[in-house]
């Protein structure tokens, strides 16, 4: 794996399941393959080198700023006197061990699959017969955004659910993210994560789970009911392919909202107008630039920072505010999660491997359920759902929330995750 700034320990051993059960008791790994080192579950912690925050700090102080817009609103991007507010606040009070600490505070471990490092965090529920969820972050996010479901997903009884709502949960990183290994040949998209999460639920003893995830997370989630493994029985999405592809086409067109639709499906089609018109330039330059793009998002913490905001922005459910649901310290410890592991362009990579339109329908068999949160980049209506997901058995529209459903909402994203999984334990 490439050199970042953390310290690993590693159990060079192939460490038994008695052995990490002794010393974790309820939140240990299920089990760790003895076959080879190569597929070895290993401890991981993180120790940052203080040397590292020194230099962010300089470089923070160091920020050579542009010139401030010439409008009035967010539509030149993100606004300068709000910006420096931030980064100033990162360069002098913000504390990367406070969110150091709160991710060691959680078992994590690391695991080779087809040539990375895996890095993931695996918490079991202290009740028994907890239904096994994988669940996988997006971009700009990271593992950051799901920490907050741990508590009411694992031990609901704490959170006003019922210990029949229990989950045992595993958050990986995706490759090329947070402290997973970047990797170095092509070839990395949804599809092989979706096999390598499939061997990481074997590889932990899992035989019967679900999986969930947002933004790539859903792309993920939707290839794996697609490949169908077996021990999956089921997914929850939160940013659903249903584009049908008559729209599709009208929507690659240009062309105004084609008559006779209903008024879920006319608002969902100016949502992804406003998206292919003015939204994706983000998505265009990483599709096509992802290094070029790079160079600026590793040795600038404000560039990076910047390019980050301006998606917290548009798309927490906040009208382009998005202290309203994310304190600044949240935000900047993805910011600062990135720029420690030096993943701004592996992460960007992904975008490059997959150049797909992620919202045109999927075809999924396998049972499937769906929250649409108002603030999420387009709200699929369940006309479009029931015809990609055909095996529909939970749909719900909720109040509250955007496309960082369960960072910004937690007790209401786990609440739907436990509606939304009931009819499959």
């Amino acid at each position: 794996m490439h050199k970042i700034t953390y310290h690993r320990r590693r159990f060079l051993e192939t460490v038994s399941m008695s052995l990490i059960g002794m010393q974790l008791g309820t939140t240990a790994v299920a089990s760790a393959r003895s076959d080879s080192a190569s597929t070895a579950i290993r401890r991981f912690r993180i120790d940052v080198p203080e040397a590292e925050l020194v230099e962010l700090r300089r470089r923070i102080a160091a920020t050579r700023w542009p010139d401030g817009e010439v409008v009035s609103d967010r539509s030149q991007g993100v606004q300068l006197a709000k910006f420096q507010e931030l980064i100033r606040y990162w360069g002098t009070n913000y504390n990367w061990r406070v969110c150091e600490a709160r991710l060691n505070s959680v078992p994590q471990f690391v695991t080779e699959i087809d040539g990375v490092d895996i890095q993931f965090a695996h918490v079991r529920s202290r009740h028994s017969g907890a239904m096994p969820l994988i669940m996988t972050h997006g971009w700009p996010g990271s593992i950051l955004e799901l920490m907050k479901v741990i508590g009411p997903l694992t031990d609901p009884t704490a959170h006003g659910g019922r210990a029949e709502d229990a989950f045992d949960l595993v958050l990986p990183s995706m490759p090329g993210y947070g402290f997973s290994g970047r990797p170095t040949t092509t070839g990395w998209n949804p599809d092989r994560i979706a096999r390598a999460w499939t061997v990481l639920m074997s590889r932990l003893g899992y035989k019967r789970y679900v999986s969930q995830g947002g933004d790539w997370g859903s792309v993920v989630a939707d290839v794996m009911a697609s490949q169908a493994p077996p021990g999956l029985i089921g997914i929850h999405v939160n940013m659903p392919a249903t584009v049908p592809p008559e729209i599709a086409k009208a929507l690659g067109a240009g062309q105004p909202a084609p008559a006779g639709l209903s008024p879920d499906e006319k608002t969902a089609y100016d949502q992804l107008t406003a998206l292919y018109t003015l939204g994706s330039g983000y998505a265009g330059i990483m599709v096509t630039r992802p290094q070029t793009l790079g160079y600026a998002l590793s040795d600038s913490p404000a560039g990076l920072a910047a390019w980050f905001y301006d998606k917290f922005a548009d798309w927490t459910y906040t009208n382009g505010d998005p202290e309203k649901v994310l304190t600044r310290d949240e935000m900047l410890d993805d910011i600062t999660l990135y720029w420690l592991t030096n993943t701004g362009t592996s992460g960007a990579r992904l975008y490059w491997e997959n150049n797909a339109n992620n919202f045109n329908a999927v075809d999924v068999a396998l049972p499937a359920a769906i929250t649409v949160f108002p603030g999420e980049i387009y709200c699929a209506p369940r006309s479009w759902a029931q015809r990609s997901y055909h095996n529909l058995v939970y749909y719900n529209r909720v109040d509250q929330g955007g496309h960082f459903a369960a960072w910004e909402q937690p007790e209401l994203f786990a609440s739907e995750l436990r509606a939304a999984f009931k009819s499959l334990r």
